[in-house]
């Protein structure tokens, strides 16, 4: 049996950060994953992410953010590459609803620059975006994109650079803890560990079960269409953009290469089973949002599709990250539940994961996201 001080079982976004995070620590660490570093098989892929400071969905996310961006910064630093670009995120959505109230509640509170535009303003800044009647915009100048394969792979070169090793195309069959630490076996090798590290995205139902949460795994696309607009290119000023619309949520980039305007629906989704056996072609009924919201949203997009992508979000019952150590095994603590919103966070996520193995506690405010909360507690199955 091969010993290690921690093991990481996936090494997708959170994983690899984690890795990264433990060998800088000076902990001898096992990364296992089935499948290579920056693989099209999870949740972290598709050329791109947002990043954004002011939080929407909660304000307590906002600290953990600040920290986020000082870690990709240090990243881009130690890999020498560019992860990060600031182009900026215009939002839009009703007056009343649930986007712009949001991000200006998380503004206030933590005193972050956000501002307020009108329907004139966006036609001059970002003439490429239309803000229909009773919504109203505002732009995040501190935000943009991440280049997501990309910060995977730095994340893992800075781990074994660290000396973490990394083992692909290993498939977990089960793990046990207990006072001695942990063991694991997979359909290669066995391994032991005082510490065990659980990453694992849309496989979390299987690697998580004696947890008592249910994820919901859902099947969301992504889309390239054709533009020919200036308007539209990250060259030319075009930020990121998220849209609440009556239809739902949508976001997307500006062009950053050939492969033409990125949009998706961050809405519904269809739950599967097993991800690894899912059909991955695109579903006409999402097509067809889609391609409404850019008639209506961004008119100078065409319906010329030059590229498809699937990816997962494994929900949380409410939505929440769930990042803690497991409430039965002291030695194994986990980040699951990303809900779709996770892949900003990463960096810091895997400092987090790396803090609670060695320090048995995390500087960051992440009591908010426990597995012992009441609204995970109340929706348990």
């Amino acid at each position: 049996m091969i010993t290690y001080d921690v093991i990481v079982l996936g090494t997708g976004g959170v994983g690899s950060a984690a890795a990264f995070h433990l060998a800088q620590r000076g902990k001898r660490v096992l990364g296992l994953d089935r499948f290579p570093g920056g693989h099209d098989r999870g949740s972290s892929h598709g050329q791109t992410r947002i990043i954004r400071k002011a939080y929407f969905e909660h304000s307590d996310y906002v600290p953990l953010l600040n920290r986020a961006y000082e870690l990709w910064a240090e990243l881009e630093e130690f890999s020498m590459e560019k992860l990060y670009h600031e182009v900026g995120l215009v939002e839009i959505g009703p007056r009343d609803g649930v986007v712009v109230p949001g991000v200006l509640a998380s503004a206030r509170e933590h005193n972050l620059r956000v501002d307020e535009l009108t329907h004139a303003e966006v036609s001059s800044r970002f003439p490429g975006y239309h803000v229909p009647n009773g919504s109203v915009a505002v732009f995040e100048q501190n935000a943009g994109y991440l280049h997501v394969e990309r910060c995977v792979l730095a994340h893992l070169a800075a781990a074994s650079k660290h000396g973490a090793e990394l083992r692909t195309d290993e498939t977990i069959l089960d793990w046990q803890a207990g006072d001695a630490g942990v063991r694991l076996r997979t359909d290669k090798n066995s391994y032991s560990a005082q510490s065990l590290v659980i990453t694992a995205g849309a496989w979390s139902n299987q690697l998580l079960a004696n947890l008592g949460v249910r994820f919901r795994v859902l099947r969301k696309h992504l889309h390239w269409y054709e533009s020919s607009a200036p308007c539209y290119q990250e060259a030319n000023g075009c930020p990121a953009f998220f849209f609440e619309t009556p239809a739902g949520y949508f976001y997307g980039f500006p062009q950053v290469d050939d492969r033409g305007v990125k949009v998706a629906d961050h809405t519904g989704g269809t739950e599967i089973g097993d991800p690894l056996n899912d059909e991955k072609s695109t579903e006409v009924e999402d097509v067809k949002r889609v391609e409404k919201f850019l008639a209506e949203h961004l008119p100078g997009v065409s319906n010329t599709a030059y590229q498809h992508a699937v990816c997962y979000y494994t929900m949380s019952p409410d939505e929440h990250f769930i990042v803690d150590r497991h409430p039965e095994y002291a030695s194994v603590v986990f980040a699951a539940g990303l809900s779709g919103h996770g892949f900003k966070f990463t960096s810091v996520l895997g400092e987090i994961l790396a803090e609670l193995v060695v320090n048995e506690s995390t500087r960051m405010p992440i009591e908010f996201l426990g597995c012992q909360r009441r609204s995970l507690l109340r929706r348990r199955v």
